[in-house]
């Protein structure tokens, strides 16, 4: 699918769309419980939904109606074979669930996803006691065993996903836990993940993210849980506001644990004007000036921060490129190719990426079949001097299905 955007001026509200980060740690959480979830304003992009086929898959029942949906757990094995679709996180995070089953589990996945590494996982797999056959560190794993190991050392210098797993999977294991960390990435994610837990009623505790200590044989349980809105959606539409016009987002807390609430504190640096409420954000533009900031901790930024960049008096300097290799493309070489055809100049010094201010020309872009770069062409394109045809454009359903509605409801132009 093709979708070319106009030059145009964001003007207007919406409420945020749900976060697939929650929704996903939510849903693993209610299979694992022993009680009913109803789970409300329900995030309904692909990885969600894939991560509800393992739900099923893992004997429970999913009843959907409307923006709510209703996981009833189950007590028999339904299918041995976990398509986790293109979700990295539902791939990190179920497989060490595996280990709670007797049976072999093979998670399996498509598209991108079956080109990311899972060494790092297939590592932790093993020292959680369990055999693993894989693709030469690939996918799909064969999960054989259960988890006997409850005292061992990780690196997670590729990233916070499989921790995430490894907390929610031995929350229900057979005895208490205890991991040592070495290089943890996106500690805000875990914040997150450990608030989800503790609303199910597991205990974590952590010594300065080095060591984490779980109580096993937990009793989940969460009668109710609503989803809150997702910054890294909303992250895209706040910079098309400081770049063309006003936004204001509802149903968001500039308070969330979500690692990507930080767009704001960039946005009042470079120069525009930010109001939060309580469940609202609102963003003006204004004289934006050149920016440097470390978004280590919150890669999916990067898009809608080169977008910003692109828009900025200056140069400006984001850091974390090591972060974005395997995501659903490379993605400082996308950014870097699609805003080279559309006339700003990208380059990396070491950990950075840098950007020079210069309004964007229209052309083609293409979207390497990365949600987050679609979206960040389409909002490139509000300011710049042409039309810009996005190509692939319907890989935005990973993770925000209603991102062209919303893109229009604010004033965006695109057919």
């Amino acid at each position: 699918m093709k979708t070319i955007v106009k030059p145009s001026q964001y003007k207007g509200e919406i409420s945020a769309n749900p976060s697939k980060s929650i929704m996903q740690r939510v849903i693993a959480l209610a299979a694992l419980s022993d009680t009913q979830t109803v789970i409300k304003n329900m995030d309904r992009s692909n990885d969600s939904k894939a991560a509800l086929g393992v739900c099923e898959a893992m004997g429970c029942a999913v009843n959907i109606e409307g923006d709510t949906v209703v996981v009833s757990p189950g007590k028999t094995l339904k299918n041995n074979v976990w398509n986790v679709g293109e979700s990295g996180l539902s791939a990190r995070m179920f497989a060490p669930i595996a280990g709670l089953f007797e049976e072999d589990i093979t998670i399996s996945g498509k598209g991108s996803l079956l080109n990311r590494p899972m060494n790092t996982v297939i590592d932790a797999l093993a020292k959680l006691g369990l055999a693993v056959e894989h693709n030469g560190g690939y996918l799909p794993l064969k999960i054989k065993g259960e988890i006997t190991n409850h005292n061992f050392e990780l690196d997670l210098s590729s990233g916070s996903q499989l921790l995430t797993g490894l907390l929610i999977a031995l929350s229900k294991a057979k005895q208490d836990s205890e991991i040592t960390v070495k290089n943890l990435k996106s500690k805000p994610y875990i914040d997150l993940t450990k608030c989800v837990l503790a609303s199910f009623g597991a205990r974590i505790e952590n010594d300065d993210y080095k060591r984490f200590f779980i109580q096993g044989n937990s009793k989940l349980s969460r009668s109710e849980f609503t989803v809150e809105g997702d910054w890294s959606g909303v992250a895209f539409h706040l910079v098309g506001a400081a770049i063309s016009g006003t936004v204001k987002i509802n149903r968001i807390n500039p308070k969330s644990k979500q690692s990507d609430r930080t767009i704001l504190d960039v946005l009042e640096h470079v120069g525009a004007e930010v109001i939060k409420e309580k469940n609202s954000v609102f963003v003006k533009k204004n004289k934006l000036c050149a920016f440097e900031f470390d978004a280590t901790d919150a890669p999916d930024l990067f898009p809608p921060l080169a977008v910003l960049a692109a828009y900025c008096s200056g140069k400006s300097k984001i850091k974390g490129v090591s972060r974005l290799k395997h995501k659903e493309s490379n993605r400082y070489d996308t950014i870097k190719t699609e805003f080279e055809k559309l006339g700003i100049k990208v380059e990396q010094d070491g950990d950075f990426m840098i950007i020079q201010g210069e309004n964007p020309t229209g052309g083609k872009a293409y979207s390497h079949n990365d949600h987050r770069i679609a979206m960040a062409m389409a909002i490139l394109g509000l300011k710049a001097k042409g039309n810009i045809e996005i190509e692939n454009s319907e890989c935005i359903n990973k993770s925000y299905p209603g991102f062209f509605e919303d893109y229009v409801k604010l004033g965006g132009n695109c057919a």
